[in-house]
């Protein structure tokens, strides 16, 4: 748009911009200056794939469904149903134009928070290179955080927070291997699956073709899911190896009672992703056989992968974990001593 790039100016219709990145960097300064915070909510093309429409709203718009609320996804208070959006347009020369504009919001303005809205955060080049190399020498995350804080001069000059450090980091992260380890690796799944055609392997790359992700099975653990793999464990237990890598086995129990292993897995960070992809991979190598029910730990991250690899499975919570809060959670309740005794004995 013709104008002052520092210039705050209240979008009206009719208003043109070169492209459709132009727009959002306009309204988006606008929403800065104001004190809301932004995002796009719908893009329409034409079978070309050309962008003919867009809107942004106030990130405040709409509302969710309250049926929707459980424990571990609760509800976010942002939505307030807003009404304030920008609404575009492109002719046939891909310029974009302003057709409607709803400035007015339902809620208070806050612009001196404007720099922690998600739309607004942004982590520098130089603290990304620090909290990477930091990650890979093995300091804290928090820490490093705290001392990009002190650098800046205080929580008021920081462009991001925290959890935007945590993101980025668990985005970056790879197997930490050393040189070699993952030819060497490679090669030995090669080797296995040459003596033993029924072994399984999957190796998962980044963009920069590093090792993220590896899931491993043999012949043995395949067959043994077909008779026992009703009920299926899942944890990731965080080794305290030089590697310091979560390890993420597939657990059954056998008719003696006996746990077997039914697959195996390295992963680099536990997000939803990550789990999706090796569940989706151990799944594939049991013929697409889920189980029928699944025992894991209070992790959210989990909970979302199982809901969409194994949406017709029973997930349960691992009862060790449940016994080792219920101290915690029942606190100074007067019953707490015989509420914990029963549930000792009754197990």
């Amino acid at each position: 748009m013709v104008g002052v790039e520092n210039e705050i100016v209240v979008p009206t219709v009719g208003m043109k911009f070169a492209d459709e990145t132009e727009v959002f960097e306009f309204y988006k300064r606008d929403a800065y200056h104001v004190g809301f915070p932004i995002r796009k909510r719908t893009t329409k093309r034409e079978d070309d794939e050309i962008v003919r429409s867009m809107s942004f709203t106030c990130s405040r718009e709409g509302r969710r469904n309250r049926n929707q609320s459980t424990s571990l996804n609760p509800l976010p208070t942002i939505q307030t149903g807003c009404k304030a959006r920008l609404i575009v347009s492109s002719d046939a020369h891909g310029i974009f134009r302003i057709n409607i504009v709803h400035l007015k919001h339902n809620h208070k303005m806050n612009p001196s928070k404007s720099r922690l809205y998600r739309c607004n955060r942004q982590v520098s080049e130089r603290v990304k290179r620090r909290l990477e190399v930091n990650d890979i020498a093995g300091i804290p995350l928090h820490k490093s955080f705290n001392s990009t804080v002190v650098e800046a001069g205080g929580f008021d000059n920081m462009t991001c927070v925290e959890k935007d450090c945590r993101n980025l980091i668990e985005r970056v992260r790879c197997l930490r291997l050393w040189e070699g380890d993952v030819i060497a690796i490679q090669a030995y799944f090669s080797k296995m699956q040459t003596r033993s055609p029924g072994f399984f392997f999957c190796m998962d790359l980044d963009d920069d073709c590093r090792l993220r992700n590896v899931f491993w099975t043999n012949n043995r653990s395949r067959e043994a899911y077909k008779e026992f793999g009703d009920v299926v464990t899942f944890d990731t237990t965080y080794l305290t190896n030089k590697y310091d890598m979560p390890f993420a086995p597939f657990v059954g129990v056998i008719h003696h009672g006996q746990s077997t292993i039914l697959g195996c897995g390295l992963v680099s960070n536990e997000d939803t992703n990550t789990f999706v992809l090796l569940f989706r991979t151990w799944l594939e190598c049991m013929n697409d056989q889920a189980p029928n029910g699944i025992l894991t730990d209070q992790d959210r991250a989990m909970q979302n992968a199982i809901q969409i690899v194994f949406p017709n499975t029973k997930h349960r919570w691992c009862l060790w974990h449940i016994l080792k809060k219920l101290s915690k959670k029942f606190g100074s309740h007067k019953a707490k001593g015989s509420i914990l005794h029963y549930t000792c004995v009754s197990l």
